[in-house]
């Protein structure tokens, strides 16, 4: 890889060593990513091992990248943008950040649920928004579905990420694809009902709630347990073992998952060499590393997985298409202000 820059550092030439403006080399692609894991790295390097063609990668969070590019204008060096859950993927189609492509390669590796309708983004990890529960308090059998946790029986037991999160935002949106509206602003009431408290932090905060005794159940990623259970500090092993992880809505749909994903940039000036960088990413040497990196699950069937992903076997996924969570995005924040979601 030639040039990995982060919006953090101070103004200068936008990956510097590359065409620039607008302004095509038969022997590069640039990537903007909101992706800030180290593993990251070597997939950059297979990618130019298997091709030739150097990575030239500006690292952002999702917003900065899509403020950069709409900057740029026409003049923008981006080929590619990779970014995670599928309303920040929304959020950039509505832009016009993204172009459609036709790919076999991605029609035949990738599931249709993980595919844009139209072509213009992609999804090459999985994350599933699991439930995690307090053994000590809560029974298994107690726990079967998202809808569930909106029941009266678990008032004040339900720790969650504020509204403003986008994960919360795509699962409510699932809900609304799958329920209506109507249904899907009853359940967030009823969420609401039953905070155990106010909801604060990230979805490690929400499993430490669990397990220091503020709330007997929360909703979090699953790779964020996975952090803790595989992380240096005994404290944050120890905080893990206290909980045990559930995949709910097993007896209908399955169990909400959302992406990380990618899109060719409209405009991309490398554009060939953009749609062979994702095309590489469906590959199985590159699902493994993408997943990896952050403890996900790989969209391609068969692709070996972590080890603590592997110990919890299969279990079903909504098959929803992820497209439908950005589509149904503006609703769903429009009903957590009015259920009071905070």
């Amino acid at each position: 890889m030639k040039n990995r820059y982060r919006l953090a550092l101070p103004a200068v030439a936008i990956l510097a060593g590359s065409a620039g403006a607008g302004q095509a080399l038969a022997n590069e692609v640039n990537v903007y990513s909101a992706r800030h894991y180290d593993s990251d790295e070597a997939l950059y390097q297979a990618f130019t091992e298997e091709t030739g063609i150097e990575v030239n990668v500006l690292e952002g969070d999702s917003d900065q990248l899509l403020e950069r590019i709409q900057r740029e204008g026409v003049a923008s060096p981006a080929d590619v943008m990779i970014t995670v859950d599928a309303g920040r993927l929304w959020r950039a189609e509505q832009e016009g950040i993204f172009q459609g492509i036709e790919s076999e390669v991605l029609a035949e590796r990738l599931p249709e649920a993980m595919r844009h309708p139209d072509g213009q983004w992609f999804g090459f990890s999985q994350r599933a928004r699991a439930l995690f529960y307090n053994p000590e308090t809560v029974d298994e059998s107690e726990l079967a579905s998202y809808e569930d946790l909106a029941d009266p029986r678990f008032e004040g037991q339900v720790c969650i990420r504020s509204s403003n999160n986008i994960y919360n935002q795509s699962l409510l949106a699932s809900l609304i694809a799958h329920h209506g509206e109507e249904q899907a602003e009853a359940w967030a009431q009823g969420m609401v009902n039953n905070f155990a408290r106010d909801p604060e932090g990230g979805d490690t905060d929400q499993i430490k709630g669990v397990a220091s005794g503020q709330c007997d159940i929360a909703v979090a990623n699953h790779y964020y347990y996975v952090r803790l259970l595989k992380s240096d500090d005994a404290a944050d092993r120890e905080i893990a073992e206290k909980v045990e992880i559930f995949f709910p809505n097993q007896d209908d749909r399955g169990t909400h998952v959302n992406v990380g994903g990618a899109g060719v940039v409209e405009g991309a000036p490398n554009r060939e060499n953009a749609i062979q960088f994702l095309e590489f990413l469906a590959s199985d040497e590159a699902q493994e590393i993408f997943a990896a990196g952050n403890y996900e699950f790989p969209v391609v069937e068969g692709v070996e997985k972590d080890e603590v992903l592997e110990s919890w076997g299969d279990f079903k996924k909504d098959e929803l298409n992820v497209s439908e969570l950005g589509e149904h995005n503006p609703e769903a924040i429009r009903i957590f202000d009015r259920a009071g979601w905070r």
